[in-house]
């Protein structure tokens, strides 16, 4: 079979394509044939490594999300599970065995079923963004634990980078559950996709003051705001966050050094919440699977332009250029193309 791999870190030019064998599954674990496999920045970040030029052994297959056909089951798994639709996530964590390729082995509990109305697009969309944005509008001290409809009602969520992956999701979910959204984008082409995803209230951060149109929107501070560059805005999530609300960081951009106003933060009892999904509690990870499985269902889980996340697809062959194009922003989401 026909599978991307890397044996030592770098530039997107270390992935190669390579005949692996076909497995089979072991005990409690799935064959998937791959439709579609996933670009997400950990990918690209977990290629390039800390030092380039790494050996990875044994050799890596990247992106930890896809969605394709359970064709294959081990001991202990349902039969079934033969013939499913399903979406993957966390396929390639501490594992050699990532989606960019024909088949791909993960755990049973890796994989989620994937309802006809939704197509592979969508399932290999869901992984990384969605359980991320899950997380950052669940770790709030009164909750909830659980999104769905009505369960943020009466709530303003702000959400950083709103046309980004996780931002886009946040912004869906919130509006699943409710919630009034305030979005910040750079520019009107990310403000009209963030619009798209449902936002109720988008602020181009280049050209607006974001404390004053937060503050004229929700006089009291919002109650959850979900963050990808603390280093930057610290000193704004602080100001605008109200009494007992929460700031989910789960990204790291313009640089890993944060400054927390210790103050303001004491005044408001705010939550400084850290989020990484691979070592999220498991719990918050298995209701998350659940409620983004319901948010599909609903239609509420949404992939492409009319949700305001453009679709980039490229073939296997070409994966290094997928690659490439998340590692140098591409707005959307970047699919690779690996079964018809």
């Amino acid at each position: 079979m026909r599978a991307i791999t890397y044996d030592r870190t770098g530039d997107p030019d270390v992935l190669t394509l390579v005949d692996k064998p076909l497995s089979e599954p072991g005990p409690g674990e799935v064959r998937v044939r791959i439709h579609r496999s996933g670009v997400n920045p950990t990918d690209w970040k977990s290629r390039r490594g800390a030092e380039p030029g790494t050996p990875v052994e044994p050799a890596q297959v990247p992106n930890q999300d896809g969605a394709g056909v359970v064709d294959a089951v081990g001991a202990g798994v349902e039969q079934a599970w033969m013939g499913l639709r399903v979406w993957v996530w966390e396929a390639a964590y501490q594992r050699p065995d990532g989606t960019a390729q024909e088949y791909a082995i993960v755990h049973r509990t890796h994989v989620v079923t994937l309802p006809d109305s939704a197509d592979f697009d969508l399932g290999a969309s869901l992984g990384v963004p969605f359980v991320t944005a899950h997380r950052c509008l669940t770790v709030a001290e009164d909750g909830p634990t659980r999104l769905g409809p009505g369960a943020l009602a009466g709530r303003t969520v702000l959400v950083a980078g709103g046309a980004g992956a996780v931002g886009n999701a946040a912004i869906q979910l919130a509006r699943w559950s409710d919630a009034r959204v305030i979005t910040t984008v750079s520019g009107a082409r990310k403000g009209v996709l963030a619009a798209a995803a449902g936002a109720d209230l988008v602020i181009d951060y280049t050209a607006e003051d974001v404390e004053h149109v937060v503050r004229g929107f929700e006089p009291a501070g919002v109650h959850s705001i979900v963050e990808v560059a603390p280093a930057q805005n610290a000193a704004l999530d602080a100001a605008v966050v109200r009494n007992g609300g929460s700031i989910a960081i789960y990204a790291n951009n313009g640089g890993d050094e944060v400054t927390v106003p210790v103050r303001p933060s004491m005044a408001t009892n705010a939550r400084w919440q850290f989020v990484l999904v691979y070592t999220a509690p498991s719990a918050a990870k298995a209701i998350a699977l659940e409620d983004v499985s319901a948010a599909v269902l609903d239609g509420a889980a949404r992939v492409g332009e009319h949700a305001g996340v453009p679709l980039h697809h490229y073939p296997l062959d070409r994966a290094a250029e997928a690659h490439a194009a998340v590692e140098d922003g591409a707005v959307g989401k970047v699919l690779i193309d690996v079964a018809d």
